[in-house]
């Protein structure tokens, strides 16, 4: 086998040179995503790490893509920062630690996975081709579910600026994710091996093949759009985060509201965002009946996001509930892990951003009904859950249109809320329905069913959205089928690998 300059160079160089390059790699994929869009640099780290732990003894290839993950999760997550320091009150070496500690966890779930390749594949003459893109695809899903799941930083949202974009209706964002390793591997086996072997060549038709596919796919229609316009209005309010729950603003905010919706009743829809109304449900019950009179009175639904709480079991949602014209209630199903409920109550006395006051909420149930304005389904998402794809393509069957609604105060003026809008994007895509996008500081927007803006907010504004949306009906493919056929063809791939090379052995 002839080695290319550029690895005979790579292997040159020590085995802690080599660690920093995988760190520096992984530094790279935050810039593929919102706001920088530099989307060839993802591709350009996948190669990277692909050529960093192909030959290489498992425990080498866990150490590199833990640096990996490290670089990828320390900035790209850097936002987190923002939150425990600048609005949890932790001092600056605290919140540093606590940041460099979920890092450091979120790199190990990254890098578990790659065990496997290096345990089995990291010498197959097939494993950048095949193993790599399915075990990326793999360490993608386990991010979805383990320890109640942190899907972020998905390779695929990079992709929403090129080609591979026309996939997302048929495969979703993790999809994506495995297009662009897969692309990523056989460029790798490239480099690695410049000689031209058959498997080399196919996989290189492969992947031309499927780039030029997934333009085609840009122009597919899946869904059909209704031709009557929806008018739909929403509130940015813009409440400072340090203000907002304080108990002597709560009517300073609730004048703001009723200020900044006057002049939208109409609107078939008005949307508050998460946690517009910093009163419990119960409490505020007096400002909601006067809003929904108004809401009734000018034939509008109006939808906001509040703390719900549920007398008879004594527990808190974080939900949406409905006024005027709109029907249902909807309680948020992912939750943030010490944003919104403390595994370990004892933290509360130890540090104030563990005692939030929205740090009491309980799992909402996972079937849910979804919200109606007249005849228009809709499918409600409370901020994280728009993280989650699958999540939001199943509840998308039954609904026509998609609408979130977020407080990314918490993030302040960081990669958190180009990131989140992002997602929201994706979503859109994916289902190819309308989307409605609600935040409380900026930006909010409505993306159209190919998840391009149609109309948005500037950030750190006190401003309203009005605009028109399309309800949808049909479906996508990923809407019917999701992820899992991907998780188990990528497993399959492994094991056939596998036996393939026991069948074939150097």
């Amino acid at each position: 086998m002839i080695q290319s300059h550029l690895i005979q160079r790579l292997n040159q160089l020590s085995d802690r040179q080599q660690l920093a390059i995988a760190l520096l790699a992984g530094c790279l994929v935050p810039f593929s995503f919102a706001p920088f869009n530099i989307w060839p640099l993802s591709i350009i780290a996948l190669v990277t790490l692909a050529l960093l732990i192909k030959n290489q003894a498992p425990k080498k290839v866990l150490w590199r893509c833990w640096l990996f993950g490290i670089g990828m999760y320390g900035l790209g997550v850097s936002w987190i920062y923002v939150s425990i320091s600048g609005f949890g009150g932790a001092p600056v070496p605290l919140a540093a630690f606590l940041v460099i500690v979920f890092v450091f966890f979120m790199a190990a779930f990254f890098s578990m996975p790659f065990y496997i390749f290096g345990r089995w594949f990291s010498s197959s003459a097939l494993g950048l081709i095949i193993a790599f893109p399915a075990t990326w695809l793999i360490s993608e899903w386990v991010r979805t579910w383990l320890l109640t799941g942190f899907p972020w930083l998905f390779i695929g949202y990079g992709d929403l600026a090129n080609w591979l974009s026309g996939w997302a209706p048929v495969i979703g964002v993790m999809g994506l994710s495995l297009l662009s390793a897969v692309t990523a591997g056989w460029i790798a086996q490239t480099i690695y091996n410049p000689e031209k072997s058959a498997a080399s060549i196919l996989t290189g038709f492969v992947v031309t093949a499927l780039w030029i596919t997934g333009f085609a796919l840009q122009h597919v229609e899946w869904t059909e759009i209704s031709k009557a316009p929806i008018s739909i209005a929403i509130v940015q309010p813009n409440i400072d985060q340090e203000e907002k729950w304080q108990v002597d603003s709560r009517e300073s905010t609730v004048d703001l509201l009723r200020k900044k919706t006057e002049p939208l009743w109409g609107h078939k829809i008005i949307i508050w965002p998460e946690a517009a109304i910093t009163q419990i449900y119960s409490d505020a019950l007096p400002f909601l009946n006067e809003i929904n009179r108004k809401a009734s009175d000018n034939d509008s639904g109006l939808i906001t996001g509040i703390i719900f709480d549920d007398q008879k079991k004594d527990i808190y949602y974080n939900s949406v509930v409905t006024l005027g014209k709109a029907i249902g209630i909807h309680h948020k199903r992912r939750l943030v892990p010490f944003g919104e409920y403390v595994p370990i109550e004892a933290l509360r006395n130890m540090i104030e951003f563990f005692n939030l006051p929205t740090s009491i909420i309980s799992l909402g149930p996972e079937e849910q009904y979804g919200l109606k304005i007249d005849d228009l389904l809709i499918s409600p998402s409370v901020c994280y859950e728009v993280a989650f794809p699958d999540l939001i393509a199943k509840n998308a069957l039954d609904s026509q249109l998609l609408l979130s609604v977020s407080n990314l105060g918490w993030f302040g003026d960081s990669l958190g809320r180009h990131q989140f809008m992002q997602m929201a994007q994706m979503r859109a895509l994916e289902t190819q329905h309308y989307y409605a996008y609600s935040t409380n500081n900026g930006p909010s927007a409505i993306f159209d069913r190919k998840g391009q803006v149609t109309a948005y907010t500037n950030a750190f504004e006190q401003t309203v959205l009005s605009s028109e949306v399309f309800a949808a009906t049909g479906a996508t493919p990923f809407m019917k089928l999701g992820s899992l056929p991907l998780v188990v063809i990528s497993i399959l791939g492994l094991i056939f690998l596998r036996i393939f090379d026991k069948k074939n052995p150097d």
